[in-house]
């Protein structure tokens, strides 16, 4: 199933991530007759969203699929954790059957590190971590690019939110599912959106004492927007099912309520939550404190966007305050070799990224064929039935998508609960104090304030601070909100030095 490293594979169309999208998108181009190649840096299918234990998918993905297409870890764990598994069931069934008939080729724990889009081509290099002691490489050529790269936790800084027992939502459920692990014995779930919601129940039907989930925003504000939900009766049913398991697990729902500091020695003991004014301004009147042992935090999530800006895609800011790869009606990006699908195009959720995965899995093969025979421009491809299908469901989700960031954005509080020695970036501990003395030395945007303060210089390269970082320097500066310069990575993963010294300098366009 899986090449060696250092071996050049030569598929038609190369999908890197393995979601709901990136499952989708490489069936669909697969099936279509294109040569595909199917790369993720996890040890299992499905993504953050079909997260499962490792009791499936060890080795080759033929052999695993045939003893357990569905883990049955997947079907025992807590309501909530898992949706629409017929939808995974169905793509695994029929990825199956094309890598036994060896038109799609998989590749796990393979971290994609660089992606190069020439006139000849796209370039892909990847670091090999199936043994994490010897790591190698694996290098792809393809005509056609899917990126469906996804989307991570997106944090705001707040005094003591870098305590041990304060993690992302994204991180509770991700224990959750892939390990079975509760995070605590007692929770509060705290941000904004939807996504706290299944996190609450999840934990409290695996066993935590969930002490309450605090929403930012009113969800009120969907009466202003029913018309966008109406044509979505199974996602307001979900929405009713999670309303009845905070009241199963009497778990008190409480808007316009943040989580304002947390406080502990060694660890997590407590946490300070307010209401919010109509302005979304702290009310100070209304602090109280609530003994707690983890805090689930979350705002919302930041699209992966290092390997659409190394392929120079065009990107625009997006209603939740986050960056999207720019495509059209056929999930192309502005260059034509590349597509795009899922989190990377905006957040909308699973169902939404199915349906891009399919679309984009369908021009992307009509494109490398087109390729193939010296063509530089793809001629109009007439979309099937089930293309038609999916082209209806994301424009409708996507009405759905933009009406839940207008109800959910990201309050703008937190800039006032900073205090001098809050830490904004957690991995090289800079503090408020030093953002604001990088901005009293003359920076003013947050590449500036990185390169006066190392802020986003650390393991993570700014994908947690990065954020913080741009509204705090707007915040301060007065000037516009640069999301961008905090998002290019010229590498977007680690690689160890040895690999990178062995990369020819021809292959990635610039001296290694």
């Amino acid at each position: 199933m899986t090449s060696p490293a250092d071996t050049l594979a030569q598929p038609s169309v190369a999908v890197i991530g393995a979601g709901p999208a990136g499952l989708a998108a490489a069936v669909h181009a697969a099936e279509q007759g294109a040569a595909t190649t199917l790369i993720d840096s996890a040890a299992r299918l499905g993504g953050q969203y079909w997260r499962h234990d490792k009791a499936v998918l060890d080795g080759s993905v033929a052999t695993s699929l045939r003893s357990s297409l569905v883990p049955r870890s997947m079907l025992a764990q807590p309501s909530g954790l898992h949706h629409d598994v017929a939808t995974y069931h169905d793509l695994l069934r029929r990825l199956e059957d094309l890598v036994a008939a060896r038109r799609l080729t998989v590749h796990l724990e393979h971290h994609v590190w660089s992606l190069q889009v020439e006139q000849s081509g796209c370039s892909i290099a990847a670091v090999d971590r199936r043994d994490p002691d010897r790591p190698g490489e694996l290098r792809v050529r393809a005509a056609v690019v899917v990126l469906a790269v996804g989307a991570y936790d997106r944090q705001v800084p707040f005094p003591g939110w870098d305590l041990p027992g304060v993690l992302t939502v994204g991180g509770a459920q991700a224990l959750l599912k892939g390990s079975g692990v509760t995070v605590g014995p007692r929770v509060l779930v705290a941000g904004t959106g939807p996504f706290l919601l299944p996190v609450a129940t999840a934990l409290a039907a695996s066993g935590a004492d969930v002490l309450g989930v605090h929403e930012a925003n009113r969800n009120l504000g969907w009466l202003r927007r029913l018309p966008a939900a109406a044509p979505r009766p199974a996602t307001l049913r979900e929405a009713g099912g999670y309303a009845l398991g905070l009241a199963r697990h009497r778990i008190p729902l409480r808007t316009r309520s943040v989580v304002v500091a947390a406080h502990g020695a060694d660890r997590l003991e407590a946490v300070t939550v307010a209401r919010l004014d109509r302005a979304g301004g702290v009310r100070d009147r209304t602090r109280r404190r609530i003994a707690v042992d983890v805090l689930a935090v979350g705002y919302g999530f930041t699209t992966q966007s290092e390997l659409p800006l190394q392929a120079g895609c065009a990107l625009s800011a997006t209603a939740d305050g986050t960056l999207a790869v720019t495509t059209d009606s056929t999930q192309q990006t502005s260059d034509p070799r590349v597509y795009a699908a899922g989190e990377t195009t905006g957040v909308g959720g699973a169902q939404l990224a199915v349906a891009e995965g399919v679309i984009a899995g369908f021009y992307a093969a009509r494109a490398a064929g087109q390729c193939a025979v010296g063509q530089t421009t793809a001629a109009p491809a007439r979309p099937d039935r089930v293309v038609e299908t999916a082209i209806r469901t994301r424009d409708r989700l996507r009405r759905f998508a933009a009406a839940m960031h207008a109800v959910y954005p990201v309050p703008r509080f937190w800039l006032d609960t900073l205090e001098h020695d809050t830490v904004v970036c957690r991995c090289e501990e800079v503090t408020v104090a030093e953002v604001d003395a990088a901005i009293d030395n003359g920076a003013r945007d947050a590449r500036s304030v990185k390169l006066l303060s190392r802020s986003g210089m650390g393991w993570c390269q700014g994908r947690v601070c990065g954020y913080a970082i741009s509204c705090l320097t707007a915040s301060r500066t007065g000037q516009a909100l640069d999301l961008a310069s905090s998002a290019n990575r010229p590498v977007a993963a680690p690689i160890p030095l040895g690999l990178l010294a062995q990369a020819p300098a021809d292959r990635h366009g610039q001296d290694s």
